[in-house]
């Protein structure tokens, strides 16, 4: 169990050996599922409303539809990661959350940073960037690394 915890309620995460990050890896591959599934349900929903509102527009909102998905998973990503439970839907169904490795929470702007981190990091060099939590103390990826954030359960106190 964690000992390191400060006023806030949340600790520092410097032992690798701490229970909180057994089996965060597993957890992390399903929540990403889970929370994309919803994502690409939210986008289908906004397509639909895009191509309504280019009808009253006479089309100029169907060229929405170029950053539409972009939009809405970062949108969804910063109000849950970055809101006051640190975790996304997806994360929560897995009891993990995301937390600074100081132990402080992560704001909107940094859980939006640390997605488009993912995906630029992911889409220029698959598959490194996951291979990087194996051998990673804290199963961290590339973008938590440069972020200084950690994953861990939230099941565990």
């Amino acid at each position: 169990m964690n000992t390191n915890t400060d006023s806030t309620g949340y600790g520092t995460y410097t032992s690798s050996t701490d229970e909180r990050f057994f089996e965060v890896r597993r957890r992390r591959m399903m929540a990403f599922i889970a929370d994309y599934l919803v994502i690409a349900i939210l986008t289908g929903i906004a397509a639909v409303a895009v191509f309504f509102l280019g009808i009253l527009t006479f089309g100029l909102a169907w060229l929405l539809y170029f950053i539409l998905a972009p939009l809405v998973a970062m949108t969804y990503v910063g109000l849950t990661m970055g809101g006051p439970q640190q975790a996304t839907p997806g994360m929560r169904l897995f009891s993990i959350r995301i937390v600074r490795i100081d132990g402080t929470p992560v704001d909107v702007t940094l859980a939006v940073v640390h997605a488009v981190l993912f995906w630029i990091f992911n889409v220029m060099f698959t598959p490194l960037p996951l291979l990087i939590s194996l051998f990673s103390e804290k199963k961290q990826l590339f973008q938590d690394m440069v972020l200084g954030t950690v994953v861990i359960r939230s099941d565990i106190a």
